[in-house]
């Protein structure tokens, strides 16, 4: 089976989504962690390996990732995140099954002609909605299957252990 890659237009997402908007007007860095933190909980519960692309961060273009986490990439100067987000789509649309999230129409144009998927903003909304969905009924389910919890007892229990 084929990696699957899912390319997020950071900036697009951010924009378009309503609660990330506004939070971007009060506060740029605090929008993106938030949309890097249900980009995580999404590759955690899904078959995606995903990255998130930003406009602009410095000189020269960066990437942060955690062990296990997203793919963090930040544009340098003078460069867009879509040069990046095509880039990467043309690298590993051969080998891989390439998504890009993004409302931008030209991107979403381009990624589809080097081979890769595009996706919009609404779209990678209601995937990260099914995947939280998903994620809290198997937790749910894991919860009434599993027995109580060991290592809890009650005190007179803790009495009986210490006499014995």
């Amino acid at each position: 089976m084929k990696r699957r890659i899912l390319l997020v237009d950071g900036h697009s997402v951010i924009f378009a989504w309503p609660d990330l908007a506004e939070i971007h007007r009060r506060n740029t860095a605090s929008a993106r962690e938030n949309l890097v933190r249900r980009l995580t909980a999404l590759q955690d519960s899904s078959e995606w390996e995903v990255a998130v692309v930003f406009d602009g961060r410095g000189a020269k273009a960066s990437s942060d990732s955690e062990p296990h986490g997203i793919a963090v990439f930040y544009s340098k100067s003078g460069q867009t995140a879509d040069e990046i987000i095509e880039r990467l789509a043309a690298k590993y649309a051969a080998s891989c099954e390439v998504t890009v999230a993004t409302d931008d129409h030209m991107e979403r144009t381009t990624v589809e002609a080097l081979g890769g998927m595009s996706i919009s903003t609404d779209q990678l909304l209601a995937e990260i909605n099914s995947a939280e969905t998903t994620l809290r009924d198997r937790i749910q389910k894991l919860g009434k299957k599993s027995p109580p919890p060991t290592g809890h007892f009650s005190r007179r229990d803790a009495e009986t252990r210490r006499k014995n």
